[in-house]
């Protein structure tokens, strides 16, 4: 087996992170490095603490940053390139967008010591007890995903509203006695320490919060919602057109969501396998499609409520609604199979190893599906369900409509 011993490449642009004790605390190796380049950026904050330096030309990063970066770095001319960000850029930072940009081979990060490490460090928390969410431009509600007894979460925050957003959250989700610890400036000489409850949290005077902290949650509340497939059919709100509980994790299971995977709810109902793909791993994503307008907006609702805000919800009729949207790895067909061109614009439009799930319960459908299997193959499965209800005064078995379940892909 050979090894590949090429030269370590020089990068294009060198990611400082700098730690609450500022320029003092930037080893003289870094400090050089930012005095050296001939282009520095950064927030207001970082540049305000660098010394002069004649000739050198700093700039505040661009907004949006995503869609500045690129003409701002192709104004740097080649010459050297240092970016000042808090604590360990790879933590929710700067340097992950600067890597997608330009590549891992053009990016150099030189980490502090990040805020994670400092607030476990001050919680007590090993890293393996506890996760860590960003809702730094993102929507608060994604924290919902998270709850259950016991469970312990980093949050790092927006700015010095996100603990009253997140306590009012929890209160409405049950949680309100969790505990909520604000560890502010950490690693500086101004760091604090606040706590309480998420019920209690709104006599906290907001003003004592610090816009610069970590979030510590220690979940106290009722049994969550799990991460795998199968919710129960009321963790819902929906108007009788859902995908049930026991035919929801059946489908599921044959998606197979992944991390980084994108999924098509196409004729989505109450939007129960998109949501459910989606809290199956935070960088899962999803686009609900359904032709509905007043479910189209239940979608919505039941995704901010089951924390995955992010689920994408278009509001038309396949298969025209489904031009023009992203490429999915996996589609679920819930409802309007046996509409012209739906199965084919589906079977199109999967990536290379992409998985295709239809449920039909109608004659039409269950035809359309056999088909399907006989020209494509598969897996095709007829599931019938019975939950034991009262009759009269003995218990018996109630049988649901028996769906027929066409399965593609590897």
């Amino acid at each position: 087996m050979s090894i590949d011993t090429r030269p370590v490449p020089e990068p294009r642009v060198t990611v400082v992170g700098v730690g609450a004790d500022g320029w003092p605390g930037l080893p003289e190796r870094l400090r050089r490095t930012v005095l050296d380049a001939g282009v520095v950026l950064g927030g207001r904050r970082h540049l305000a603490m660098l010394p002069e330096r004649a000739g050198q030309r700093r700039e505040v990063w661009p907004s949006p940053l995503r869609e500045g970066l690129p003409p701002l770095l192709a104004s740097c001319d080649g010459g050297s390139v240092v970016a000042l960000a808090s604590g360990d850029p790879l933590v929710s930072g700067v340097a992950t967008t600067l890597i997608d940009l330009l590549g891992a081979d053009a990016v150099r990060v030189e980490p502090a010591l990040s805020s994670v490490a400092l607030a476990r460090a001050r919680m007590g928390w090993p890293a393996e007890r506890c996760a860590v969410v960003t809702l730094v431009g993102r929507d608060p509600r994604l924290l919902l995903r998270w709850p259950s007894p016991g469970r312990r979460l980093l949050v790092l925050s927006s700015d010095a509203g996100t603990p009253a957003l997140t306590a009012a959250l929890l209160s409405g989700a049950g949680y309100g006695g969790s505990r909520m610890t604000v560890l502010g400036d950490l690693g500086s000489d101004a760091e604090s320490r606040l706590e309480g409850t998420a019920d209690g949290w709104s006599r906290v005077d907001p003003g004592s919060v610090p816009a610069l902290h970590v979030l510590a949650l220690e979940f106290v509340g009722p049994p969550g919602h799990g991460l795998t497939a199968g919710l129960p059919d009321d963790a819902y709100e929906h108007d009788g057109q859902l995908t049930k509980r026991d035919l929801r994790a059946s489908a599921l299971a044959r998606l197979a969501p992944a991390p980084g995977l994108h999924l098509w709810d196409v004729g989505a109902g109450a939007g129960s396998v998109g949501i459910e793909w989606m809290r199956a791993h935070p960088t899962c994503t999803a686009t609900a499609v359904e032709a509905d307008p007043e479910r189209a907006a239940r979608i919505g609702r039941n995704a901010g409520g089951l924390g995955v805000p992010g689920l994408r919800v278009v509001t038309g009729r396949a298969p025209e609604a489904l031009s023009g949207l992203p490429g999915p790895d996996a589609v679920f067909v819930g409802g309007g199979a046996t509409r012209p061109g739906v199965l084919e614009a589906c079977l199109g439009a999967l990536r290379p190893g992409g998985r295709l799930v239809v449920h039909g319960v109608t004659l039409e459908t269950e035809r359309l599906l056999a088909e399907a299997h006989r020209d494509h193959g598969g897996e095709l499965t007829r599931i019938s369900v019975e939950t034991a209800a009262p009759i009269g005064g003995f218990t018996g078995w109630t049988p649901a409509r028996t769906v027929t379940q066409w399965a593609w892909g590897p």
